[in-house]
């Protein structure tokens, strides 16, 4: 999540995922995939830096955790095995 602030002040946390796109006009506007829109006093290039830093620490922290997980190994496992072709045979 991202947290940002609405123009009268309260602040609240949005899912970056959501996000459909970002306008500066010249407020910020948030539109969310569901149509949903927020005016919000960020600039545009905070929104991005703020989406940017979000998905870096997710990333790390799938890295952090596959590096003290095994739960990760049976997939990267069946990714190593070759794969054989069979014939499938054609449906009537």
């Amino acid at each position: 999540m991202i947290v940002v602030t609405r123009l009268n002040g309260p602040r609240f946390a949005v899912n970056p995922d959501l996000l459909q796109r970002v306008e500066s006009t010249p407020d910020t506007i948030l539109t969310l995939i569901d149509g949903t829109k927020y005016i919000v006093t960020e600039s545009l290039e905070e929104i991005t830096e703020l989406v940017v830093r979000y998905r870096a620490r997710v990333a790390a922290a799938t890295l952090d955790y596959s590096r003290e997980s095994d739960e990760l190994a049976p997939v990267t496992e069946l990714r190593q095995q070759p794969r054989s072709l069979t014939a499938v045979p054609e449906a009537d």
